[in-house]
C-alpha cells in the first residue's frame, strides 16, 4: 500500500465519527486476515534488524502502541502490517464500558487526536483468551505486551490489588506486562505516578513476579508507562524508583493533557487526552529527561507523535530502545511502518 493509496482509505474512513472508524477498520482488518487476503494486500516488510531488550527478542523496533487493539483480538492482523511488537489494552480485572460517546475526536489538521475512552476493555479473562488465540504473530517472532490498569470504580488505596489481578491473569499468555499509571481519563490513576506510590506498586508487583516466575519457570518483563506531563524533579525521583525497585522497562509517553499546541482547533477544549503532532516534542524531551538517568540500566520504549520516520529517530537518538505508534498510523498507516524499518535498520 502506497501513500496515496492509504490516503484514499483513510479520507473515506475520516467521512465516519472516529471510533465507528477504529471499529470498521480492526473488523476489516480481522475480516482480511482470516481470509488470508491480507498478506498480499501488506506484502513482506522490509529487512530489519531483531534487538534484545528486557531479555526478549524483539524482531524490529517498531511497535504498535496500547490503545488501538483494546481486547487483544487483531494481533495477528496488526502485526502483518509489519509491527514488530503489538500491545493491547488497556485491559482492568473486570468489563468496563469506558466513558460515554461521544469520546474519541480528531483534530485533523494538527494531526492529533483527544480521546477519553476510559478503558473500555472485556475484563482481564476475556483479554487473556483473545490474546491466546492469536498465533500466526509469535510464529514469526512477534512479540505481545499486555497493558494493564485499575478499573474506574476501584480506590487509589485498592489499586494494587487490581494490578496484581491483571498481572496474574496476564502472565501465562503475555511476552511482557505495561502497568499503565498515565491515562488521564481514569480519575486519581496520574496520582499513583507520586514517587512514593509508585515505589509501592512496584515493590508489589515485583514480589509478585519473582512468586509467578517461580511458579510457571516463565518470566515476563514489567514495564511502566508514564505521562509526558512530568516535571524535571518528578522525572529524576521516578527514575530513582525505577533504578531501586528494578524496573524491566519504561514506555514514555502516554498522551497530554496539555492543550498549548492546539488552542483555538475544533474539539481542543474537549476533555481527554491529546496524542499526535502535538506531543511529538514534548514526549521526545521526557524520553531524553529520563534516559539521562537510567542509561542503559533500563531500556526505554519510545512513543508519542511519531508521524515521520524522522520523529522515530529523533526518539532513538534520545535514548529509547524501541518505539511504539499509534496515532501516527491513524494518520500515515502501513507506508509509515515501512517508511521507518528503512530508515532504522
Amino acid at each position: 500500500m502506497t501513500r496515496s493509496q492509504y490516503r484514499f482509505a483513510r479520507n473515506l474512513l475520516f467521512r465516519l465519527d472516529a471510533e465507528t472508524a477504529h471499529h470498521v477498520s480492526l473488523d476489516a482488518l480481522r475480516k482480511l486476515e482470516s481470509l488470508r487476503v491480507l498478506r498480499l494486500i501488506s506484502g513482506s516488510p522490509p529487512v530489519a534488524e531483531s534487538v534484545e531488550c528486557m531479555g526478549l527478542t524483539f524482531p524490529n523496533k517498531i511497535g504498535l502502541a496500547a490503545g488501538l487493539d483494546k481486547e487483544g483480538n487483531c494481533i495477528d492482523a496488526l502485526g502483518r502490517l509489519g509491527f514488530g511488537h503489538v500491545e493491547i489494552g488497556t485491559i482492568t480485572p473486570r468489563p468496563q464500558p469506558g466513558n460515554p460517546q461521544p469520546r474519541l475526536f480528531r483534530i485533523i489538521d494538527k494531526e492529533a487526536i483527544i480521546n477519553r475512552m476510559g478503558f473500555n476493555n472485556p475484563g482481564v479473562e476475556t483479554g487473556a483468551r483473545n490474546v491466546a488465540k492469536s498465533s500466526t504473530f509469535r510464529k514469526n517472532g512477534g512479540v505481545v505486551g499486555f497493558n494493564i490498569g485499575k478499573n474506574k470504580v476501584t480506590p487509589n488505596e485498592s489499586a494494587t490489588d487490581d494490578y496484581l489481578t491483571c498481572l496474574r491473569g496476564a502472565w501465562d499468555v503475555a511476552d511482557y506486562i505495561t502497568v499503565n499509571l498515565s491515562s488521564p481519563n481514569t480519575p486519581g490513576l496520574r496520582d499513583l505516578q507520586a514517587a512514593d506510590e509508585t515505589a509501592r506498586l512496584l515493590e508489589a508487583l515485583k514480589s509478585e513476579q519473582e512468586k509467578l516466575t517461580s511458579k510457571s519457570g516463565k518470566r515476563v518483563p514489567i514495564t511502566l508507562k508514564v505521562a509526558p506531563d512530568l516535571e524535571p524533579q518528578h522525572i529524576e525521583d521516578l527514575s530513582k524508583v525505577f533504578l531501586d525497585g528494578g524496573l524491566d522497562g519504561l514506555i514514555a509517553t502516554n498522551t497530554t493533557i496539555s492543550r498549548t499546541e492546539v488552542e483555538g482547533c475544533d474539539f481542543a477544549t474537549q476533555a481527554g487526552g491529546l496524542s499526535g503532532a502535538p506531543v511529538t516534542t514534548k514526549s521526545t524531551d521526557v524520553i531524553a529527561a529520563f534516559h539521562s538517568h537510567l542509561g542503559s540500566k533500563i531500556p526505554i520504549i519510545g512513543v508519542g507523535g511519531i508521524m515521520t520516520a524522522e520523529d522515530a529517530q529523533a526518539k532513538l537518538k534520545a535514548g529509547a530502545t524501541l518505539i511504539q505508534l499509534y496515532t501516527g498510523f491513524i494518520y500515515h498507516g502501513p507506508p509509515l511502518i515501512r517508511e521507518i524499518l528503512k530508515s532504522v535498520r
